[in-house]
């Protein structure tokens, strides 16, 4: 059974898709949740069901892009249940665009969210794992980090950075008891990615994943809460793909065989 030690965890991101699933998660295992959204009525919910299963959370409203924002709801969850001991960067959005049109606007927009808002959200965060002794930062990477995929220039670029600065952050922290992981889901079912989802694409990513299906959050979750656990202390600096073996497969035809 993974245990989680103490202090407090806070998920961006919380109020949807794999923040949620990982809100849901840790407030099971008993730890105090600060279920952190730019969505009020989405974290409300999440916030209500934890409640009512006899969990403990928080509803932190919370925009990764704003630096009085990210304070704010750090300190509201210091107030509620002490030092944030588990950080999951779950925050994230998605552009599609074809890269000769990609607009320089959205580029920044999606960079802003997807890796400055992870590095400011572990920053502040740092500094009471460090006085804890104790810490754990998951981040969120992708698929989309390693293998282009159309429209997403700027998505699959910033998921090669977070994993670029889940690094940096386990070999500036590890010394103090704290670790920096990232998960790098693959094909997943969320609110953000249902739009670039069609019958036809989804029919494509089936024949390029050997497990066989899509994922849904929850088929995520566990990886990150084990990374979030006291069990994973050994496990620092790493993205952990849980993809269905995409990043694995290759060729699916050849000389008459098929998969």
């Amino acid at each position: 059974m993974l245990t989680f030690g103490a202090g407090a965890a806070l998920v961006t991101g919380a109020g949807s898709g794999i923040g949620r699933a990982c809100a849901l998660g840790l407030a099971a295992a008993g730890v105090p949740v600060a279920v952190a959204d730019r969505d009020a009525a989405a974290v409300e919910e999440v916030t209500t069901r934890i409640a009512a299963a006899g969990g403990r959370a928080l509803a932190v409203p919370l925009d990764v892009t704003a630096p009085a924002s990210v304070e704010a709801g750090f300190a509201l969850t210091e107030d509620w249940a002490g030092t944030v001991t588990i950080l999951v960067n779950s925050a994230g959005i998605l552009c599609v665009e074809p890269f000769e049109t990609f607009s320089e606007q959205d580029f920044a927009r999606v960079m802003a969210v997807n890796v400055t808002g992870t590095f400011a959200c572990a920053q502040r965060a740092a500094p009471g794992m460090r006085r804890s002794g104790y810490g754990r930062i998951v981040n969120l990477s992708s698929v989309s980090g390693y293998r282009a995929g159309i429209g997403r220039t700027a998505y699959g670029t910033s998921k090669a950075a977070v994993a670029q600065l889940t690094r940096q952050i386990a070999l500036e922290l590890g010394r103090h008891g704290i670790t920096a992981n990232a998960v790098a889901p693959g094909a997943t079912m969320t609110r953000m990615t249902e739009a670039a989802y069609t019958e036809e694409n989804k029919a494509t990513f089936l024949q390029m994943i050997p497990s066989g299906f899509i994922a849904e959050p929850g088929d995520i979750a566990p990886a990150i809460l084990f990374l979030a656990s006291e069990q994973a202390r050994y496990v620092n600096g790493q993205t952990l793909a849980v993809d269905g073996g995409y990043l694995a497969s290759g060729m699916m035809q050849t000389a008459g065989l098929e998969v």
